[in-house]
């Protein structure tokens, strides 16, 4: 099964920060929280941040997600599988791009703070 970014996508606003959530439903309450600065450590907005999540029996249910961040730099995925392989996250703007990985199964609710020089 293959899922795009179409799913649902809301920004919450918290007074001057707005934070963007993709509510991704892959039947877990697993997590990822990012905050994206550049090298001045300013946040980065409408930084792109994409992962494909295999979970499961044997990886077979796949779900390719990607979410912006807010003019904080920020951006959370929920409803993340509680099962799932070891995951790579992709966060880029421009010709920037960086890696982060999370293993579910060890860290459920992960948080990166990601710089993007």
């Amino acid at each position: 099964m293959l899922l795009a970014a179409v799913l649902t996508t809301s920004l919450a606003q918290n007074g001057t920060s707005d934070l963007a959530v993709l509510k991704a439903n892959l039947g877990g309450d697993c997590s990822a929280d990012f905050t994206v600065t550049d090298a001045a450590d300013k946040p980065v907005y409408a930084a792109s941040i994409r992962v494909r999540v295999r979970y499961g029996a044997f990886g077979v249910k796949r779900a390719d997600l990607e979410v912006g961040t807010g003019s904080d730099g920020r951006a959370r995925i929920e409803g993340l599988p509680t099962k799932a392989r070891p995951f790579t996250y992709t966060i880029e703007k421009d010709d920037r791009r960086t890696m982060v990985d999370q293993d579910v199964a060890h860290t459920c609710h992960a948080m990166f703070a990601v710089a993007l020089k």
